[in-house]
């Protein structure tokens, strides 16, 4: 008998009233809730977190709060401070659901809810003895906070999975993440007075989302009206502020997202961006003054730095009309702003594919593709050695007769000139450009056509002036004999533009594939040389070799992959600067301490062109250099990169450069402009410090 009594005596333990078990607490009731301590282990093991869960339920009709309850309510409070063993514990909310009575919006959970607690041990391996204090308020026609005193002791020994492992588990999938499971993405926040705006697009379709926001100080909004779009793939959620301040202007306002469809969350910070898009519904006059930016920012982007790889392919297009009659020089050049303006409408389609597959989307992005830099690798080179007289395409007599002229002279030599400038010219952002592709690519598909179609006819606005006033080609000389010296300069200006891909591709896929590739465009101009001088039957013996040379260079990113020895993201020559971390510009803002971010690539120009002008010289450097006080970020945009495309698309970017300068004096940040000047640089980091230096 002796041997059952320590037997006994551990249920009667177990039995008695608000004392815990491992891995499962007692029950404790008070009013209309119940509430227990669970935890997913049977002993603490030597794990440096353990997970627990803090389960309530509720009587029908009863409900308690999340993190931040709405017009009333206020979250859990919890002490833990008679615990033993305890170090600190971490206090996982679930997705909200919302409550409306009366006009009063409130976020929080109704029947049952289970709370995830990550509990540091002070000392790992050692008992840990918990000991909560839980005040919940609940209600239902009326308000009660209610006390319960809960319990759970965890022995030393293996931290084998208990009962409530799955339950815990469950519970945290349910805790809104930053939506690579869930599939939710917020795209786009905008802010009018009291009115705010959030996109949100899903890999399957939305049922009825809903979103829940953090301001500080607070701001209650009541239930969001939603528009749904591409085929309920995205939804614009408006939603107005219930009890405004005077004066209250949400744009600009820094904020945390919360977004719910069912059983998918997702939890995003953001900063509203100004103005009301209206999603398809937009008034056709937002459109049309978006065209118009959009006019204007393809037209500026023919002198932007990032049009130099293709002034060679301009300037050979323009001389070739000099002396032609009037009629030929407005088909040809007609011809040009065609290829531009078609090549702009494939991006378009590109774009809105890659969109509704929920991939992520901006200006410029194929230069982060390793085989197509290959392809314009080989295009170029193939360009060059075309300019160098290396090979001709002759066409058959009646296609060339069509196409306005012999030896690709004609209207299909100037459409493909027009696409091929395009495409090269597409890796920088200008001034206004991002504003009409950011504008374009928050939105349908519509969109995305009528906006691209406008910054094509802006960027081939220059070509359409001259065919509109053909006779001003008569201006140019005449070709002749200079234009062979002419074509070897553009040819080799066009060699040049080969090497900086080549350099871009080194950075994607390493040093080694990008020799590889740089070794078989030799070879491709070598046998298109020799093939040139041998005898007529055997020409096509070098075009073969060239082909071939080609198609293997193709395989060289396959054969490779896009890390074999791929050059690090961030630049460690740089020693000023610090990887992009958007989690640290709060904590750094708070320091005190100013933060300058920028955005950037190998592939832009224009960023190379910001970097050698403005932040890498005179007085913006040594401001930069300050790590006293500021704090300068590189995010290098090189390689896809899914945290920073999410964090241009929520200031509403979608091509780069982007630079943006945040601070005591500027906590949501100021963005630069594409084109930075040190006068606007400066006087940013001023106004973000909260001091005025100059």
């Amino acid at each position: 008998m002796k041997r059952f009594v320590p037997f006994l005596l551990a249920i009667l333990a177990l039995a008695a009233p608000g004392m815990g078990r491992a891995e499962t607490g007692s029950w404790v009731t008070s009013g209309p809730v119940q509430a227990r301590l669970v935890a997913s282990v049977q002993g603490v093991g030597d794990l440096a977190k353990i997970p627990l869960g803090l389960e309530v339920r509720l009587e029908p009709g009863w409900k308690t709060y999340w993190r931040t309850p709405g017009d009333a309510g206020f979250a859990p409070r919890l002490d833990w401070s008679e615990s033993r063993n305890l170090a600190a514990t971490e206090l996982a909310y679930p997705a909200p659901h919302r409550f409306t009575v009366l006009g009063f919006e409130t976020a929080g959970y109704d029947a049952e809810v289970l709370f995830p607690i990550a509990a540091t041990p002070a000392e790992p391996g050692k008992p840990l003895d918990l000991a909560l204090k839980a005040e919940l308020l609940v209600c239902s026609t009326i308000c009660v906070p209610e006390m319960v005193a809960l319990s759970l002791s965890i022995p030393e020994g293996p931290a084998t999975p208990g009962p409530s492992a799955n339950d815990i588990a469950r519970a945290q999938s349910l805790v809104p993440g930053d939506g690579r499971a869930s599939g939710l993405t917020v795209t786009a926040v905008r802010g009018q007075g009291t009115v705010l705006e959030v996109e949100v697009t899903a890999r399957e379709p939305m049922v009825a989302p809903d979103v829940f926001v953090e301001t500080d100080p607070p701001v209650t909004f009541a239930a969001p009206k939603s528009q749904f779009l591409d085929g309920d793939r995205r939804a614009i959620l408006r939603m107005d502020a219930t009890d405004p301040t005077p004066g209250l202007d949400l744009a600009g306002q820094a904020m945390t997202l919360t977004v719910v469809d069912g059983n998918r969350s997702v939890e995003a910070p953001a900063t509203a961006a100004a103005g009301l898009g209206g999603g398809a519904g937009a008034a056709p006059a937002g459109l049309l003054a978006m065209l118009g930016v959009a006019l204007l920012g393809g037209l500026i982007l023919n002198l932007m730095p990032c049009v130099l790889p293709v002034l060679s392919l301009k300037l050979l297009s323009i001389v070739q009309h000099g002396g032609r009659a009037p009629a030929a020089v407005r088909a040809g050049f007609l011809a040009s702003a065609a290829g531009i303006l078609t090549s702009f409408l494939i991006l378009a389609g590109a774009l809105v594919a890659v969109k509704a597959a929920g991939g992520a989307v901006g200006w410029g992005i194929q230069f982060q593709q390793p085989l197509f830099l290959v392809f314009m690798v080989v295009l170029v080179t193939l360009f060059a050695a075309n300019l160098w007289g290396l090979f001709e395409l002759p066409l058959p007599r009646a296609v060339a007769d069509r196409l306005g002229g012999p030896e690709g002279q004609g209207l299909g030599g100037q459409f493909a000139t027009g696409a091929f400038a395009t495409l090269l010219a597409t890796p920088c952002s200008a001034p206004f450009l991002g504003t009409a592709v950011g504008f374009a690519l928050s939105r349908g598909a519509l969109e995305v056509f009528a906006i691209f179609a406008a910054l094509g006819v802006g960027l081939a606005l220059p070509y359409l002036l001259i065919a509109a006033f053909p006779r001003a080609a008569r201006l140019l000389p005449r070709p002749g004999r200079w234009m062979v010296a002419l074509r070897r300069v553009l040819g080799g200006a066009l060699a040049l533009t080969a090497l900086w891909l080549l350099s871009v591709l080194v950075v994607q896929v390493g040093e080694v594939p990008a020799l590889a590739v740089a070794v078989l465009m030799g070879g491709l101009v070598a046998a298109l040389w020799l093939g040139r001088r041998m005898a007529e039957t055997a020409r096509w013996a070098g075009a073969a070799l060239a082909g071939l040379l080609a198609l293997v260079a193709f395989a060289v990113p396959a054969v490779f992959g896009p890390s074999a020895g791929a050059a690090p993201v961030a630049e460690s020559t740089a020693a000023r600067w610090t990887v992009f971390d958007e989690a640290a510009i709060r904590e750094q803002v708070a320091a005190g301490r100013t933060v300058f971010v920028d955005v950037t690539a190998d592939w832009c120009i224009t960023c190379q062109a910001n970097k050698k002008l403005v932040l890498n010289r005179g007085t913006v450097a040594q401001r930069l250099e300050d790590a006293g006080t500021v704090t300068a970020m590189r995010a290098d945009w090189t390689r896809p990169d899914e945290a920073i495309a999410r964090y241009l698309a929520r200031h509403g970017r979608y091509g780069i450069p982007f630079n943006i300068v945040y601070g005591p004096g500027a906590p949501e940040g100021i963005a630069l402009p594409e084109l930075l000047t040190e006068g606007a640089v400066l006087d940013a980091l001023d106004r973000a410090s909260g001091t005025i230096k100059r």
